[in-house]
């Protein structure tokens, strides 16, 4: 495992406290509850700089993944992985209070997690190698995959013929899992290890080591549909696939080590003219005199009913993008942690990221002491695309 924390960068995993399962923790804990809430406070506090709310019983070591519940399901849930090998589930109420629900663990980090289009099942990727099925009904977990190598990237894929499950792992291998069978329906070779991966039916791509990108097409059953030049330069970190007016897929974001993201069309009408990449997460703005820190961009995630983006970094900070109109919505103030990951609930109402250290400093930045925080923040309005296009 060792090895694993070092290719991934996280080394120490701290004990982790013990969360029971199921627990309610009642009302207590909620927000605006005499002067405790984060809303009111009148310190500027460097671990929450935007007030936002603060989830209960955050995880004991890094934020790898974060997940809401889908459409189908009422109300919201969010899951969340992290490095102490345990994915969590809280309920978040209408008034903003979160109710930690149950826990499951694997035996090493979990990677990511997702749901089932129905929203009773959630499935977790962990560097134990194996993806467990969690049915959250009977809070009952089963390994449903197994890999050679830690699992990187987890994917529900619903599609009119099959329901399935993509894995995809540094054994440099894409597999595809029904859930009742020990033996994966379908398994690809990809030239290097699963760094990132999204789907969106009928598309999936995936984002591997020595900057390699692949697109594979779902229906029927999946398969390799192209291999593309990466246009970023640099080690890639996270891809979020995005839909046209038709809520057709039709590209995605890629995001890289070194503080940029690329915006890259399938099939564009003018490749050269559609597809372009920006800069984002780094200091100084474009001022060119001083020095510039470049950080990596951790997670992307695309607003369910507006198209906006937001992409979160190793500096600290959350922004919001509108990719048509080329423009930055909104910058967050600096965190005192980088944000590992972020998502949004399924109507685009809640913004949750997460803020732990990622290890982008090496250990000597490492302090145990310093608590996990997940946040969450009314992205109504802020999302919302500008009207003017170039």
């Amino acid at each position: 495992l060792s090895s694993v924390r070092q290719r991934f960068g996280l080394f120490g995993i701290r004990a982790t406290v013990c969360w029971l399962q199921l627990t309610l923790f009642g009302t207590s804990s909620g927000f605006g509850t005499g002067g405790t809430g984060v809303f009111g406070s009148t310190t500027t506090d460097s671990h929450n700089p935007m007030k936002d709310v603060e989830v209960t019983s955050p995880p004991d070591d890094s934020i790898s993944c974060l997940a809401f519940s889908p459409p189908t399901m009422p109300g919201n849930f969010l899951i969340g992985g992290s490095w102490a090998n345990d994915v969590r589930c809280w309920e978040v109420q209408d008034n903003g209070q979160t109710v930690p629900k149950a826990q499951q663990m694997h035996t090493g980090p979990v990677l990511d997690a997702c749901w089932s289009d129905d929203g009773s099942k959630v499935f977790t990727a962990s560097c134990d190698k194996t993806a467990k099925m969690w049915d959250l009904n009977s809070n009952q977990a089963m390994q449903i995959a197994q890999h050679d190598g830690p699992i990187k990237a987890i994917h529900w894929i619903k599609a009119p013929n099959y329901s399935c499950i993509m894995t995809g792992s540094w054994d440099k291998t894409l597999k595809f899992w029904d859930t009742r069978s020990p033996n994966p329906m379908m398994s690809l070779q990809m030239p290097e290890r699963c760094y990132c991966a999204d789907v969106v039916y009928p598309m999936a791509v995936v984002a591997t080591a020595e900057r390699g990108l692949i697109v594979y097409q779902l229906e029927n059953q999946p398969s390799e549909f192209r291999r593309i030049d990466s246009p970023l330069k640099h080690q890639h970190r996270c891809v979020a696939i995005f839909k046209d007016k038709q809520n057709k897929p039709t590209g995605f974001a890629l995001g890289s080590i070194e503080g940029r993201v690329a915006i890259h069309y399938i099939n564009p009408p003018n490749p050269a003219k559609d597809n372009f990449t920006f800069k984002c997460h780094r200091s100084n703005g474009t001022n060119t005199t001083t020095p510039q820190d470049i950080y990596a961009v951790n997670a992307i995630s695309f607003h369910p009913v507006h198209g906006t983006l937001a992409t979160v970094g190793s500096d600290g900070r959350f922004s919001f993008w509108d990719k048509d109109a080329r423009t930055k919505l909104k910058t967050s103030e600096q965190l005192d942690q980088p944000i590992t990951a972020c998502c949004f609930n399924h109507n685009g109402n809640i913004f949750a990221y997460a803020s732990s250290y990622d290890w982008s400093k090496g250990h000597e930045y490492y302090n145990p002491q310093k608590k996990n925080y997940i946040f969450l923040r009314n992205a109504a309005e802020e999302l919302k695309p500008r009207n003017k296009k170039w």
